[in-house]
């Protein structure tokens, strides 16, 4: 069975009783579900740098308006339907950067998401609803 490793970030902001996740969709494609960023890590290439590589792509949001928190979890994810097992590591940022409740980003990277465009919004932690493909599996862990 083939492995694929994966990198996911839980962008948290706000006090632990009102802690908000950041949450995207797909512009157009609402079968894609509400995510959080994260991708492939690429061949040779170390975890942390996908980590940073992906949040960048799909949020847009400089290095600098995240704090990283540290590794959550580690787990593998068997989706129905595909011969496939993705090793999923999840990794927690808080957002430091100048406040947004919205935005949009186009999406520019040598990866399948090029072109398309993401909204992004916070969601509280604590009635979060269900993300795409099991992504919220460590939430409790935040």
């Amino acid at each position: 069975m083939e492995t694929r490793r994966k990198v996911f970030a839980y962008i948290t902001k706000g006090d632990e009783d009102q802690k908000e996740l950041l949450v995207f969709e797909h512009e157009g494609e609402p079968e894609a579900g509400l995510q959080v960023p994260g991708g492939t890590i690429e061949e040779g290439e170390m975890l942390i740098d996908a980590l940073y590589r992906e949040v960048q792509e799909e949020t847009g949001l400089p290095r600098e308006a995240l704090e990283f928190v540290g590794k959550i979890q580690k787990y593998n994810y068997y989706p129905d339907h595909k011969d496939k097992v993705y090793e999923r590591n999840i990794f927690h940022f808080e957002y430091t950067g100048e406040p947004r409740d919205y935005w949009e980003h186009l999406v520019e990277s040598d990866g399948q998401d090029n072109g398309r465009v993401f909204k992004f919004h916070w969601e509280p932690v604590d009635d979060l609803p269900k993300l795409a493909a099991e992504q919220d599996k460590a939430i409790e862990l935040l």
